[in-house]
C-alpha cells in the first residue's frame, strides 16, 4: 500500500470518492432485503432554491442517520426529492420572460407552463447537485419532484377522494383583487397568546407581509381590554417568534382591534415605539424589495407582494384571519398600475382540516409519533386543536390544476380525468356537455403533504409502499410543523391508517456567531458551498453535528469550521503515523486476546465510547455523538495512546511490538467506522490503508462487546493520564523550561501505585520529562512542588531548575495584569449607557472576555498559591 500523503486535500478526495460511492450504488435501498428497514423522507427543497446554512444543517444531520443505521445492517432508504415551489417558480420565469417584454398572459397557460418545465430541466437541479457537494447519501435514482407524472396522480386520486367523502368543498372568500398590486385592505390576524390554551390577541394591518418581521404588539397602557396581557408573549404565526405585548401611548383603543402589530424595521412609528421598548428591528426585504433570509424558508425570495398573498392564504389556512375590511386609502387608485381597488367576492376550493386534525392529535398524545425536542408537541397541539379549514386553491397557473370541471350550468364535476368528468357529465345530463375545468391550482403544501407514501407509488400497493412505510424520523425546522408536519401527518393518517413517521426531531437555526439570524442586509450570510471550498466537507459536516444541541440554536463561525478542519487533519496524522509504525491488521486479530495494559486500554474505551455513541444517535444528540468522538480521537487516541504505542513498537519485546501494531491497527481500522456517518471523506480515504473491505460506507459498524472492556487497565493508564497531566501543568504553571528534567519524589505510595510507578518509569520519564521516579522515605526537599494524586504526594524539586523568587514575582505581576483588565470588562459591562448603546454582540464579546480572564486569573492563583505553599 502506498505512503499516505504528507498532507489531507479535501478538494482531490471529496469528488472522487462522492462519484465512487454513487456509481456503486452504495446509497441504494434494496426491497427484497431480509434486513430491517429505515426510512428517512428528504423535505423536497424547492426547485428554485440553492444551499444554504439550514439546508447544510437539515441535510447532515439526515445523512448522519442514514449513514449510521446503513452501517448497523439496516436496509436505508433516504428518499430524495424536489418541490415545485408555485409561486417561487412562477416568479422566477415570470421576472426572465419580462427581460424580453413578454408576460405569461402573452403566452397564454400551455406555452407559458412549457417555458417552466424548460426552465426547470435547465436549472432545477441545482440543489440536488449542492447536496451531492455536502455528500449526502441519498437513493438518488429514485428521485422524485412534486408534480412528475406518479405524484401528479396521487394528488388527482387524494382530491377526488376527499371531495366525494365531504371533506374537501367549494365556499365564498372575500379577497383583495388588483390586478397588479394586491394592496386596498385591512386584515385583522390572531395572534395565539403563549401558554393560554386557545386565547389571542387580534392585531390589524393593511401590509400583511411585514408581520414576518414583527417583534412585538402595543395596545392603549389604559385600554381595559388587554391590561392583563401586558408583558405577556404571543406566538407570531408562521414564523413561531415569541414577541412581547407592551404598553404604549401609540396605539389608539379606537382604531381597529386597538391591538396594533409592531415591525419596526419597517415603519417609522413603529421604529419609534421599539426604540422606547427595546424592540427587536428585524428586516425582512432586500434592496429588490424582496423577502430575505430573516423570514422562514417558505417566504424567501418572494416579490412582497407575492409574500402577502402567501401570508394572507397561509393564515386563512390556519384560521388565523379574524375579518377583512375595507380601508380607505388617499390614493383610491393603484399609484403603478392606475386600476382601481376592488373588493372581489370568489370561490375557493377548503379542506376541512378540523376533521383530518383529529386522528393526529391522538397519534401524538398516544406516542405513535414522538417530537425531538418535546416542548415543539405543544406547538403542534396548540395549531391542531384551533385549526381551521384550509385553503387549498391559489390562483397560479404552475402547480398541479385543480381536477374540477365546471358545466354551463355551472354544476362541478370533480374527477381524476377529463374524460372521467365527461363521463359523470353526460350521465347526469343524458348527453354530452362542454366542461370547462377549474383554472386555479392546488396549494404547494397540499402535494407535498403526500411525500411519505406517493414517493414511494401510492396509490399502488407498491412492495416499497408496504416495506418504507411509515418512516422512521422527519427531520425539519420548527417554522413548517404548520405547514407541513400537521398535513403529513393528515394526509398519512387518512389514506395510509399510519402516521408518516415514528420521529419528528426539529432541528434549530444556524445564527451567525453572534447568535444573530443570517440576512444578505446584515452582510452576516454565511455560504456552506464557500466553506466547503475552504475547509473541506468533513469540516463542515462535523461542525454542524457538533453544535446540534437539540433545542438550541447553531452559532456558526467560519474559526469553528476552521477548527474542525484541524480535527480532520489531527486524523490523518495519526493515520499516516500509524502507517509508519507499520500498523496493520492481522486477518486473526482478536482483541480479547491482547495483553499489554495500553493496548487494552485502548480497546476497552473505543468499546465504551461505541456504545455511548450508538445511545447518543438514536435519541438525536449528534452533539454529545461528536464530542465523544473528538474526545476519543483528539485526545485518547492521539495525545495518549500514540505515544504509550510508540516506545513499544521501538523496543526489542517482539510479541508486545506485534501485538501493538496489531491493536494499533485495529484501533484505526474501528474509529474509521465510528467516525465515517459524520466525516465520509477523510475516513474512506483513509479506509483504503486500515480497511478490511471495499469500501467503508459499506462497511458495518463495531459492535459494543462488552466482553472487551477493562475496568482495571483503564483504571491503570487512567491513573498514568492523570500523572503525567499533572506533572505538566504545573511546568507549564511554573514556566520550567521544555528541556529540563525533573526528578518525581513520590511519598505515602501504597503497593498498587509503586508497582505502576515501577512499570510506567519509562513512560514517566519520556512523556513527563522526569529524570528519574523514586520513592521519598523522609520528609520532602524544601523547594519542592507537591501535587497529591489519588493516596500518594509526588513532589517536583523545582528549586534546582527555576528561580522561585523570580517565579512568584512573575505570576503575582501577571495576576495584577489580569486584574486590571478584569477590572476595566466589569466597569464596562456595569455602565447601563454601553449594555443600551452597544450591539447585542458586543455585548457578548466583553462577557465571553470577562469570563477568559477570570480562568486565566485563577489558574494564575493556583500556580502562585503552589509556590508560596514552599
Amino acid at each position: 500500500m502506498a505512503e499516505l500523503e504528507k498532507t489531507f486535500r479535501p478538494s482531490e478526495v471529496e469528488a472522487k470518492q462522492y462519484e465512487r460511492w454513487e456509481r456503486s450504488g452504495s446509497f441504494a435501498s434494496n426491497v427484497e432485503s431480509n434486513a430491517e428497514p429505515y426510512t428517512i423522507m428528504m423535505p423536497p427543497p424547492n426547485v428554485t432554491g440553492s444551499l444554504h446554512m439550514g439546508h447544510a444543517l437539515t441535510f447532515t444531520i439526515q445523512d448522519v442517520l442514514v449513514r449510521w443505521h446503513r452501517m448497523t445492517a439496516r436496509d436505508a432508504l433516504w428518499q430524495p426529492g424536489t418541490d415545485h415551489a408555485g409561486i417561487a417558480t412562477q416568479m422566477v420565469v415570470e421576472r426572465q420572460l419580462a427581460e424580453q417584454g413578454v408576460t405569461r398572459h402573452d403566452l397564454g397557460r400551455e406555452k407559458f407552463l412549457e417555458k417552466v418545465w424548460e426552465w426547470k430541466a435547465q436549472s432545477g437541479d441545482t440543489i440536488t447537485h449542492q447536496l451531492r457537494r455536502l455528500g449526502a447519501s441519498a437513493d438518488w435514482p429514485r428521485e422524485r419532484f412534486t408534480m412528475d407524472e406518479g405524484l401528479s396522480a396521487a394528488v388527482r386520486k387524494v382530491f377526488v377522494r376527499l371531495h366525494k367523502e365531504g371533506l374537501i368543498y367549494r365556499d365564498k372568500r372575500l379577497v383583495n383583487w388588483d390586478p397588479k398590486l394586491h394592496t386596498g385592505k385591512l386584515w385583522h390576524f390572531r395572534y395565539p397568546i403563549e401558554g393560554e390554551d386557545g386565547a389571542h390577541i387580534v392585531v390589524a394591518t393593511t401590509r400583511p407581509e411585514t408581520m414576518l418581521g414583527d417583534s412585538g404588539v402595543a395596545v392603549h397602557p389604559e385600554d381595559a381590554r388587554y391590561s392583563h396581557l401586558v408583558g405577556k408573549q404571543v406566538l407570531l404565526p408562521l414564523v413561531g417568534r415569541r414577541i412581547p405585548i407592551v404598553a404604549d401611548d401609540y396605539a389608539d383603543p379606537e382604531a381597529g382591534s386597538g391591538a396594533v402589530k409592531m415591525t419596526p424595521a419597517h415603519d417609522f412609528n413603529d421604529f419609534e415605539v421599539g426604540k422606547r421598548h427595546g424592540l427587536e428591528m428585524i428586516n425582512v426585504f432586500d434592496r429588490d424589495a424582496c423577502i430575505n433570509d430573516n423570514a422562514p424558508e417558505a417566504y424567501r425570495g418572494l416579490d412582497r407582494y407575492a409574500a402577502r398573498a402567501k401570508v394572507v392564504a397561509d393564515l386563512e389556512a390556519l384560521g388565523l384571519i379574524e375579518t377583512i375590511e375595507d380601508h380607505l386609502h388617499n390614493v383610491p387608485h393603484g399609484d403603478r398600475s392606475g386600476v382601481a381597488i376592488e373588493p372581489w367576492l370568489t370561490d375557493q376550493w377548503f379542506c376541512d382540516a378540523k376533521t383530518l386534525a383529529q386522528p393526529c392529535i391522538d397519534a401524538v398524545e398516544q406516542g405513535r409519533t414522538v417530537f425531538v425536542p418535546k416542548q415543539w408537541e405543544n406547538v403542534y397541539f396548540e395549531w391542531m386543536r384551533n385549526i381551521q379549514p384550509w385553503c387549498v386553491s391559489r390562483q397560479l397557473w404552475w402547480g398541479h390544476q385543480i381536477p374540477a370541471w365546471y358545466a354551463p350550468d355551472g354544476r362541478i364535476f370533480v374527477e381524476e380525468t377529463e374524460a372521467e368528468a365527461l363521463a359523470a357529465a353526460k350521465a347526469h345530463y343524458g348527453e354530452t356537455v362542454a366542461l370547462t375545468r377549474d383554472p386555479d391550482v392546488l396549494d404547494t403544501w397540499f402535494s407535498s403533504a403526500l411525500w411519505p407514501f406517493s414517493t414511494l407509488g401510492w396509490p399502488e400497493e407498491t412492495p416499497e409502499l408496504e416495506r418504507y412505510y411509515p418512516g422512521d424520523v422527519l427531520v425539519t425546522g420548527f417554522d413548517i410543523i404548520f405547514f407541513w408536519v400537521a398535513r403529513m401527518m393528515m394526509m398519512g393518517l387518512h389514506f395510509m391508517g399510519e402516521v408518516p413517521f415514528r420521529h419528528v426531531y426539529i432541528h434549530a437555526l444556524v445564527r451567525d456567531r453572534h447568535g444573530q439570524k443570517m440576512s444578505k442586509s446584515k452582510g452576516n450570510i454565511i455560504d456552506p458551498l464557500e466553506l466547503i471550498e475552504t475547509y473541506g466537507c468533513d469540516a463542515l459536516r462535523f461542525t454542524l453535528s457538533s453544535l446540534a444541541v437539540p433545542g438550541r440554536d447553531v452559532k456558526l463561525s467560519p474559526e469553528r469550521v476552521e477548527g474542525y478542519r484541524n480535527f480532520a487533519t489531527k486524523l490523518w496524522n495519526a493515520a499516516r503515523f500509524a502507517q509508519l509504525q507499520g500498523a496493520a491488521l492481522p486477518a486473526d486479530f482478536d482483541p480479547q486476546q491482547v495483553e499489554q495494559p495500553v493496548n487494552r486500554w485502548i480497546v476497552s474505551r473505543l468499546v465504551g465510547t461505541r456504545a455511548k455513541l450508538g445511545e447518543a444517535i438514536v435519541s438525536y444528540r449528534l452533539n454529545e455523538a461528536s464530542n465523544l468522538l473528538y474526545q476519543f480521537v483528539w485526545h485518547e487516541v492521539c495525545d495518549w495512546y500514540l505515544e504509550f504505542a510508540k516506545p513499544i513498537i521501538g523496543g526489542s519485546d517482539a510479541a508486545a511490538v506485534a501485538e501493538t501494531r496489531a491493536t494499533l491497527g485495529w484501533t484505526m481500522n474501528q474509529l474509521l467506522r465510528l467516525l465515517h456517518p459524520f466525516m465520509p471523506y477523510v475516513t474512506e480515504e483513509l479506509w483504503e490503508h486500515f480497511g478490511d473491505g471495499d469500501a467503508l460506507i459499506s462497511a458495518s459498524l463495531p459492535e459494543p462487546d462488552r466482553r472487551l472492556q477493562a475496568q482495571e487497565a483503564e483504571a491503570e493508564i487512567d491513573w498514568l493520564i492523570r500523572l503525567i497531566g499533572e506533572v505538566r501543568a504545573v511546568r507549564s504553571e511554573m514556566n520550567v523550561p521544555a528541556a529540563a528534567k525533573v526528578e518525581l519524589l513520590v511519598k505515602d505510595a501504597n503497593a498498587t501505585t509503586q508497582a505502576r510507578l515501577t512499570r510506567y518509569a519509562d513512560l514517566l520519564q519520556r512523556l513527563a520529562r522526569a529524570s528519574g521516579v523514586e520513592l521519598a522515605l523522609g520528609d520532602l526537599p524544601k523547594g519542592a512542588v507537591q501535587i497529591v494524586l489519588d493516596e500518594a504526594v509526588i513532589a517536583l524539586p523545582l528549586a534546582e531548575v527555576i528561580d522561585l523568587q523570580a517565579e512568584r514575582a512573575r505570576l503575582a505581576k501577571e495576576i495584577d495584569k489580569v486584574s486590571g483588565e478584569l477590572g476595566k470588562i466589569a466597569r464596562k459591562l456595569g455602565n447601563p449607557q454601553f449594555l443600551e448603546k452597544a450591539p447585542a454582540e458586543v455585548v457578548e464579546e466583553q462577557k465571553q472576555r470577562q469570563e477568559d480572564y477570570a480562568q486565566a486569573r485563577d489558574k494564575l492563583q493556583g500556580a502562585l498559591k503552589r509556590l508560596e505553599a514552599i
